[in-house]
């Protein structure tokens, strides 16, 4: 990806969790990215072939997070890296991340077949470990990582050592 791609897929990130994607026009992108429009247009078709790229972004960057979980074969240790995620986002990640979580939220057609890796290795983690109902221990620990993950981003999570500390001892990882 060039620079100026980036810089396009940035602005257009920005604007659309800030106004909202239907309001964001490709020329309020391209004044913002400081390119011209006719260059949005090149690289992505037009505004939806620049969400399918912002999404597929985002797809990407969540796939190599969970590259380390989903090739993990110890049980307790999938675990317990699904847990320690949500911590581990380096905070120069922190504006992307936010801005894609605000996008979710507004566009229809969002992918949530992308938390499908996880959601596997950690059932699988949860059966080698005998529990009960493994498929709903994954769900219960993907959603506590969704709210971790959003109230990280949002500044809101006060006591994050201690609640990684609780999920720990929780889950015995």
């Amino acid at each position: 990806m060039t620079d100026k791609q980036e810089s396009i897929i940035m602005a257009a990130l920005q604007l659309f969790a800030k106004d909202g994607y239907n309001a964001t026009s490709t020329s309020k992108i391209a004044k913002k990215a400081g390119v011209s429009e006719g260059l949005i247009f090149r690289h992505f078709e037009n505004k939806e072939g620049l969400l399918k790229a912002i999404l597929e972004l985002g797809a990407e960057r969540v796939k190599k997070y969970f590259a380390d979980i989903v090739l993990e074969n110890d049980p307790q240790s999938v675990i317990r890296k699904t847990l320690e995620l949500p911590f581990t986002i380096v905070e120069e990640e922190h504006e992307f991340w936010r801005l894609q979580f605000k996008l979710k939220w507004e566009i229809e057609h969002y992918d949530e077949s992308k938390m499908d890796p996880l959601k596997m290795a950690l059932t699988n983690a949860f059966k080698k470990l005998n529990y009960n109902q493994p498929e709903l221990e994954a769900e219960i620990v993907v959603v506590i990582m969704e709210a971790i993950s959003s109230s990280i981003l949002k500044g809101t999570l006060k006591s994050s050592a201690e609640i990684l500390k609780l999920l720990k001892l929780k889950y015995q990882v």
